[in-house]
């Protein structure tokens, strides 16, 4: 098996959580499934949420339940390995100001506007090439195409593409150690008390989309360098000697 990998590193990222908080918006502390297969979609010039409003009878493969990117790319198997360290990314909170007019009831018509942002995050990205969608994300990458500009999370935050390449992908057989975030439910890990160097980032992410509401389906994730104690090893592929786990 084939799969594409790339870094995807940024100065600034915000991946916004859609908790209601009328003083601070926060960030999702690791990019998620459903970033990723939007940045795709801006890529290959699948339409989003802004365009699902309108009429998409007419476009092949297209379920209208869903923005077109979601509708086209959910199949796609993706997995994403943390560069920062120990899987986290340092955050700071921006305060700006939203004067375009009819932003706030006040006097003025100025808003302030605090987000948590992610500061010069970085990853490696791999997706996994079994199926057409797939295989095109991977000609337009390896050949730096693009139709819209891909961004993390938020369109003042550019995304950087960079070291693509096709790498070997082989079913892994046994599994000591991770090198990947993982769903929470297809590992368990072991932890040694004795061991100081051990870690374990774990954090609900999107990893899908309600049909109805188009809202985040939340999934626990893990990122640690604990020993295995049981793993699914049906999607864990060893990727030059590190164990990647594709959901």
């Amino acid at each position: 098996m084939k799969a594409l990998k790339f870094k995807l590193s940024g100065k600034t990222a915000f991946f916004k959580k859609p908790d209601v908080n009328s003083y601070l918006y926060f960030t999702y502390g690791n990019i998620h499934r459903v970033a990723l297969l939007g940045m795709f979609g801006a890529i290959l010039g699948y339409g989003g949420y802004n365009q699902q409003r309108y009429n998409m009878d007419n476009v092949e493969g297209y379920n209208e339940d869903y923005p077109e990117f979601y509708s086209k790319l959910h199949n796609i198997k993706i997995a994403i390995e943390p560069l920062n360290e120990k899987g986290y990314t340092p955050k700071k909170v921006q305060v700006f100001n939203n004067s375009v007019g009819y932003a706030s009831q006040e006097k003025g018509g100025n808003l302030i506007v605090k987000e948590q942002w992610l500061e010069n995050p970085k990853w490696n990205i791999y997706v996994l090439l079994d199926c057409d969608e797939a295989n095109k994300i991977s000609d337009y990458i390896i050949n730096s195409k693009t139709v819209y500009q891909p961004y993390l999370g938020k369109n003042d935050h550019y995304a950087n593409i960079s070291s693509y390449e096709i790498v070997d992908a082989k079913q892994a057989e046994k599994v000591e150690k991770v090198d990947s975030l993982c769903p929470t439910r297809l590992v368990e890990v072991e932890i040694d008390s004795e061991d100081d160097e051990q870690f374990k980032y774990t954090e609900k992410l999107p990893a899908a989309l309600e049909k109805m509401s188009n809202m985040y389906k939340l999934e626990g994730f893990i990122y640690s360098n604990m020993n295995v104690e049981n793993i699914e090893l049906e999607n864990v592929y060893n990727i030059e000697g590190k164990n990647i786990v594709f959901f």
